[in-house]
């Protein structure tokens, strides 16, 4: 049985959170080591959120200071429980310094966890692992996709999550969790982190697919109907293909060092996953490589329209200026003003002249019509 224990949050405006951006150079001139924090502050407060759980029971507290969290991160070191220390809001250099003194965390780990730019990797310490990701999600109008640094430290029977805001794709892993649902309570704290990450790269699939739906049907509509701002949805596309290439592409060797890590920390039974893990990741590159290309060929697709459909108004303005041309002739020299003209005197000239003027048209438009240039 889970036993649920929350503390009421100050109230945060999620549709608006506050954006206080530090840039990579705010740590330029620091010591190696310093943790500066470098990204967007999304939220007002860190949150701390802490499972404990065993083959037989679990217990989530959520929304806690640290101070009334350290009996629970006690427990962590005890090797009886399996316990996930969550934290939401890695601005709070002070909570995360103090997280990496009561867990032993490097200073350089502690580095790369509060700066948000950087990339993927897996590295192993003496007594824990540190695994740096990216998260993906769509906004709430699915326009556009959102990318998160995310920090995973791996320990003997503890795991850590460093995430920038307080939303995640964690959910089913928590309630995996809860209901004692699959192997997850009766396995150790690194198929907890397998499944964490198996979370991430199984939402890379439904952004990457949403996006290449995308992709598709304004490729099909680029050849039928190209519209002026599709340029624009276009650049847009290859803006967010390239944030996903840039944070899948370091995963596929990062799962692969993970495979293949010998380490006290990951057991035998749980590579099998792992591996698992990097065919799902080189099937998310297949995926984003395709639409990438797909994007490279439509923008000669879109000029391509664009052109065809101005040669085909030129066309037809062409054959109606041909076709037009001898009647303005015939026209034109019978409105000059000379005084003596022998068909100006003729009773029937008028319905004459305007008999020829429709031979000449119909007759051109059928030479064109033979011609097949109408």
């Amino acid at each position: 049985m889970v036993r649920l224990r929350q503390q009421a949050r100050s109230p945060r405006d999620k549709a608006n959170p506050p954006r206080r951006r530090r840039s990579r150079a705010s740590s330029s001139f620091q010591q190696p080591g310093t943790p500066v924090f470098i990204g967007d502050r999304r939220l007002e407060n860190a949150i701390l959120d802490i499972i404990v759980y065993n083959s037989d029971s679990g217990e989530e507290t959520r929304g806690l200071p640290l101070q009334e969290c350290l009996p629970s991160l006690d427990l962590a070191h005890d090797g009886t429980s399996v316990t996930w220390v969550n934290v939401n809001g890695i601005h709070d250099v002070g909570l995360i310094e103090a997280l990496g003194d009561h867990f032993g965390l490097h200073a350089m780990t502690i580095e790369d966890i509060v700066n948000t730019a950087q990339r993927p990797k897996w590295e192993v310490f003496t007594n824990y692992g540190m695994l740096a990701l990216k998260m993906l999600d769509m906004d709430a109008n699915k326009e556009r996709v959102r990318i998160e640094h995310v920090s995973l430290i791996l320990g003997p029977s503890w795991v850590i999550s460093f995430l920038e805001d307080e939303g995640d794709v964690f959910e089913s892993v928590r309630q995996a969790i809860r209901t004692n649902a699959g192997r997850i309570r009766r396995m150790g704290a690194d198929y907890l982190i397998f499944c964490l990450v198996d979370a991430v790269v199984d939402h890379y699939f439904l952004v990457v697919e949403n996006i290449g739906d995308k992709v598709d049907i304004l490729d099909e509509r680029l050849l039928v109907d190209p519209r002026q701002d599709d340029i624009r949805v276009l650049h847009r596309f290859k803006r967010d293909l390239l944030s996903l290439r840039r944070a899948v592409w370091p995963m596929r060797e990062v799962l692969s060092a993970v495979s293949k890590e010998e380490s006290p920390l990951l057991r035998k039974e749980t590579k099998v996953f792992w591996r698992d893990l990097y065919d799902h990741c080189i099937q998310v590159i297949d995926i984003v490589e395709t639409a990438r290309d797909t994007l490279a060929s439509m923008h000669d697709t879109y000029l391509s329209s664009i052109s065809n459909r101005m040669n085909e108004v030129m066309k037809v303005l062409t054959i109606f200026s041909t076709i037009f041309m001898p009647i303005t002739f015939i026209a034109g020299v019978y409105g000059m003003n000379f005084q003596y003209m022998p068909e100006l005197a003729w009773k029937p000239a008028y319905f004459i002249t305007l008999a020829v003027m429709a031979l000449i048209a119909i007759s051109m438009a059928l030479y064109f019509r033979h011609r097949r240039w109408i």
